[in-house]
């Protein structure tokens, strides 16, 4: 099952931690924060969200002006948090593209019922404006037509293979199992001692790594699995 990733851009550090620290007591654990509009904007480049909760009073640069930046890149639900609670400000910020306006000083429980509703009800949507390209270095993917550039060069990939490739970009920095990569690229349930991922893993390496034995973007993290690290970590042996 997917695990919500959220981010959360606040310049108030007790804000931060405290929605932090309820979050996670409700098992939310997959959280980000971000302090400045040019810190959020350059994790939603990067990084795939399934929720945003944004601060409109943000320092250079207010949340109703980086909203329709945010959403760009994605179709995740966009909740403003705000002390300005009028019905224009309301308006403004849902004609920007939000999905909830919650006005400070506000009930943390509260968040967190909203956040599950909203989770709960996009989870089954499938629409047209989430993100579609994706840039990792020298790594260019092409969700809608397919097409896959390494260094500017187009690499043909094996469907299993690309769709690989398109899941970890969709979570760049994050750890999986085989299980759970099994799972969520194949769809099907792991038996424990298919040898498909890492196949399928050793492909992908011959295709976008510079050196397949030393990777520098599909990592190995010994005795757990797997991650995709964009900016490319310390070489590792698979």
């Amino acid at each position: 099952m997917h695990e919500p990733q959220l981010l959360i851009i606040d310049d108030e550090k007790a804000i931060l931690h405290m929605l932090t620290t309820i979050l996670k007591k409700e098992a939310f654990n997959l959280i980000d924060t971000a302090g400045s509009a040019e810190d959020a904007l350059a994790l939603c480049q990067t990084k795939r969200y399934d929720l945003i909760l944004l601060d409109v009073m943000l320092p250079n640069r207010s949340g109703f002006e980086i909203c329709p930046l945010i959403r760009e890149t994605t179709d995740a639900p966009i909740f403003f948090l705000t002390a300005r609670s009028t019905d224009l400000d309301k308006l403004s910020g849902f004609a920007l593209g939000a999905d909830d306006y919650i006005t400070k000083p506000f009930n943390p429980l509260e968040v967190v019922a909203r956040i599950k509703a909203h989770l709960r009800r996009h989870s089954g949507k499938i629409t047209n404006t989430s993100k579609t390209i994706y840039r990792y270095g020298s790594i260019h993917v092409n969700a809608l037509s397919g097409e896959v550039t390494v260094g500017g060069r187009t690499v043909e990939l094996p469907a299993q293979v690309y769709q690989l490739l398109l899941f970890f970009c969709k979570h760049p920095n994050q750890l999986f199992s085989k299980s759970q990569l099994y799972e969520n690229v194949w769809g099907e349930e792991f038996l424990g001692e298919d040898n498909t991922v890492m196949v399928h893993i050793r492909k992908l390496r011959k295709k976008i790594e510079d050196n397949p034995s030393k990777p520098h973007y599909i990592l190995t993290v010994r005795g757990l699995g797997y991650k995709f690290v964009p900016d490319g970590g310390i070489h590792e042996h698979p």
